[in-house]
């Protein structure tokens, strides 16, 4: 066997925060004004070297750059294209320059100032990665800035590195963005892509210029279901920018789904190498016999980008083999940009017994590359023995304890639909009112409360044993005070405990439930500065002891107020895990729901009449083909109800979603059957009702006022206003008032004083009915 491929082995993007964090960390000392730009500058250097030199060590024949941010790749998409909505020139700059942009232009766009709202921010397809939302109109004037990529290129090219500079491609890039306020109606971003490619072929021409032989074009939104018009778009910005004479080699790369329909679009244009993804979806069926793939190279994602199993390597060299009759040529690769998953899990030495050998993270992931590029191009023998240990990982995972526990899997196969059924909304808001007795606009928060320096101290000397468990308690209770009194002072209705004991609403589950495995390194980037650890997900799920009750139950000794058990839903605590793949999800998220099943009975038990159970991510799992959502969001709506369903009609079931176009999933909203549902809305000024309200949604809801993402803190006014837009679509006694999310990430000062100005828009809005 022998393949040749002028790309050869390559991932699509890898890591970018720092294996300890190191990004995350200066940006914080930077915002904080406690380092200067020439730290944070060293940092990110550091960062991209690290980047630079492992891919290069770990065999790849081409290394993607400018796949670094400072905070986010679509914002730097913006910058480069020159998107900057107008509001932004009212910054005063910093004068610290990123790549030759000002940083303090750059991190208002993300993050907000003063009276300069920051873009809105919403999930990257169906990952759990958040981008900043482009705004566009008929009047931005796009103008190339090319300072970052061509930086990072000559960084690589200086180091000796076959680099090839990766920008999110036009059509993916106003696909994701958003009509600018003042735009006229029915306007679509779309529209403007001939003059958006326009720049896209200045771009290449200066690369060229560079020196630059491949650039790869990321073009998720093509595996979408486009219609025929974005299509030919498609086909025409790349017929445009393929023609362009002397310009460096093209790699379109889509991911995340089979591109479907866009596949003939594309190789039907002179570009010259399309990156599918086979990991989900794409066959050599989907590809042999597409006109114009012949002449074509295809980077095949053969190894997972979102996940952590390892590739059981010889059963995917058998799916790869079938396509090197398909192209012109054969390269390898990882399904997409290896952001979404850690760094190197030979660090991970706690790890459940057997575990770590059925786990790879991206530096593991670069080796499967080049083993299956090795494999194509001089045959299997040429990775005997790497084959081998893939053989043993793959045989020997059912064997891991913990995989199968029959006790649960005997009670869920006696669930019938009776466990899922609650009575009728009307009979349970009668009930809730007798008992609770709230004013119209009811205020509350999300869950969450500052997470200051001293409560992750606890935390950290509670693992390393310098303090016991009653010290313990005792630090978190007197936090959990503080809060309470912090939320009685500023007038909330319904309060929580603030969740002092969380490091994060699924890690601290996860760790609390058999099945899962908590890692020690495995941070990936959320957004921003923003990181999470994912739990491995990798077992039968089993509660063994009630989680959050005593907890809740001391906050509730504190106040006279009603106060919300707070717990994350089974589809979020799929999301934001890396899951099992070796049964259905569906099952999965089911032994999910009966451990929080169990646990809300025992809340419900313990007195606390209000339970919150939040599914932030039920938008973000919905399948990116219409032909699959059906059956995604039937198990996802079960498991909650399944979740939810075993309390008494007078004890009132909450919800929350966020960071979600909420259009395409209304009906599975209004199915999860709950009492009061919050939505992140802010920085959509209340543009999400709209969906649910013409939709029907029967429930109450709480559409966030204001934006926990952001340091600013919104004016009575401000709030009055987005209540006044949000009264225009929900009844007064079907609205209540809370935050967008919840305040883990701000400061004491900036909550206290949000939440002030909250309660203070919502007497005023009670005053004027």
């Amino acid at each position: 066997m022998t393949t040749e491929s002028p790309i050869g082995a390559t991932v699509l993007g890898y890591p970018r925060i720092g294996r300890d964090r190191e990004l995350k960390r200066a940006l914080e000392a930077y915002w904080a004004g406690d380092e200067d730009a020439t730290h944070l500058h060293a940092v990110a250097e550091a960062t991209r070297i690290d980047a630079l030199d492992t891919m290069t060590a770990g065999g790849l024949d081409s290394v993607p750059v400018n796949t670094f941010s400072w905070y986010d790749h679509i914002l730097d998409t913006s910058v480069l294209v020159g998107a900057t909505p107008e509001r932004f020139a009212a910054v005063e700059p910093s004068g610290d320059l990123l790549a030759g942009f000002d940083a303090a232009t750059y991190f208002a766009m993300a993050r907000g100032v003063a009276d300069v709202p920051p873009l809105e921010m919403t999930k990257w397809f169906d990952t759990n990665y958040h981008y900043l939302v482009p705004e566009i109109s008929p009047d931005t004037v796009f103008a190339l800035r090319a300072d970052k990529p061509l930086q990072e290129y000559a960084e690589a090219s200086a180091r000796g590195v076959n680099a090839r500079p990766v920008v999110v491609g036009p059509l993916t890039f106003l696909r994701l963005a958003k009509a600018a306020d003042g735009a006229p109606a029915g306007f679509d971003p779309l529209d403007r892509l001939d003059d958006l490619v326009g720049v896209y072929a200045e771009l290449l021409s200066v690369f060229a210029e560079a020196g630059v032989e491949w650039v790869q074009l990321d073009e998720p939104a093509a595996v979408l279901d486009l219609d025929p018009e974005e299509l030919s778009r498609l086909q025409r910005a790349y017929e445009r920018l393929g023609a362009i004479e002397g310009r460096p080699k093209l790699l379109v790369s889509t991911y995340f789904a089979d591109p479907a329909g866009a596949l003939p679009a594309l190789a039907a244009t002179p570009i010259d190498a399309i990156g599918i993804d086979i990991v989900r979806g794409t066959t050599v069926a989907g590809v042999a016999g597409v006109p114009g793939i012949a002449d074509k190279t295809l980077v095949l994602g053969a190894v997972d980008g979102r996940n952590v199993w390892r590739t059981d390597l010889r059963r995917r060299l058998g799916e790869l083999v079938p396509f090197l009759g398909a192209a012109g040529a054969i390269a390898v690769g990882t399904s997409c940009s290896l952001l979404h998953v850690p760094y190197d899990v030979e660090r991970e030495t706690g790890l459940p017994e057997g575990l770590r050998e059925s786990l790879a993270f991206a530096d593991q992931k670069i080796a499967e590359v080049v083993a299956l590029q090795r494999a194509l191009t001089h045959g299997a023998d040429a990775v005997r023995a790497t084959l081998d240990t893939s053989d043993r990982a793959a045989a020997g995972r059912a064997s891991i304890p913990g995989v199968r526990d029959e006790a649960v899997r005997q009670r869920l196969a006696l669930v019938d639909t009776e466990q899922r059924q609650r009575p009728a909304r009307a009979e349970r808001a009668t009930a809730q009112a007798e008992r609770f007795d709230l004013p119209a606009l009811p205020t509350t928060t999300i869950g969450s409360f500052p997470q200051t320096a001293g409560v992750r101290a606890a935390r950290a000397q509670l693992r390393a044993g310098t303090i016991g468990d009653d010290e313990y308690v005792k630090r978190m209770h007197a936090e959990i005070r503080r809060v309470i009194d912090l939320q009685e002072r500023v007038g909330l209705d319904v309060l929580v405990h603030g969740e002092p004991e969380r490091n994060d609403m699924v890690q601290y589950f996860a760790e609390r439930l058999a099945g899962y495995a908590a890692t020690t390194f495995g941070w990936v980037q959320s957004y921003g500065s923003r990181c999470v650890r994912p739990p491995i997900l990798y077992g039968d799920v089993v509660r063994r002891d009630p989680i959050t009750v005593g907890w809740t139950q001391y906050a509730s000794a504190c106040t006279t107020k009603p106060v919300k058990g707070m717990l994350t839903g089974p589809v979020t605590m799929l999301a934001w895990s890396f899951v099992r793949d070796d049964q259905p999800r569906s099952v999965t998220a089911d032994q999910v729901a009966l451990a929080l099943r169990d646990e809300v009975a025992d809340l419900e038990h313990a007195g606390v009449g209000i339970v919150q159970v939040d599914e932030p991510a039920l938008r973000e799992l919905l399948p990116l083909h219409v032909r699959d959502r059906k059956a995604y969001l039937s198990w996802a709506v079960d498991a909650f109800r399944l979740a939810t369903s075993g309390v008494a009609t007078s004890t009132q079931i909450h919800t929350h979603l966020c960071y979600s176009e909420f259009g395409d999933i209304v009906e599975a909203i209004d199915g999860l059957d709950a009492d009061v549902t919050s939505i992140e809305a802010a920085r959509s000024r209340m543009e999400v009702l709209g969906d649910l309200t013409a939709r029907g949604f029967g429930g109450k809801v709480g559409p966030g006022v204001y934006d926990i993402h952001s340091p600013r803190v919104p004016e009575v006014a401000e709030v009055s206003a987005l209540l006044t837009a949000a009264l225009d679509s929900v009844p007064v006694d079907g609205l209540w008032v809370n935050p967008d999310c919840g305040l883990k990430t701000r400061t004491y000062p900036e909550v206290e004083a949000a939440l002030t100005n909250l309660v203070a828009a919502a007497r005023r809005a009670r005053d004027a009915l």
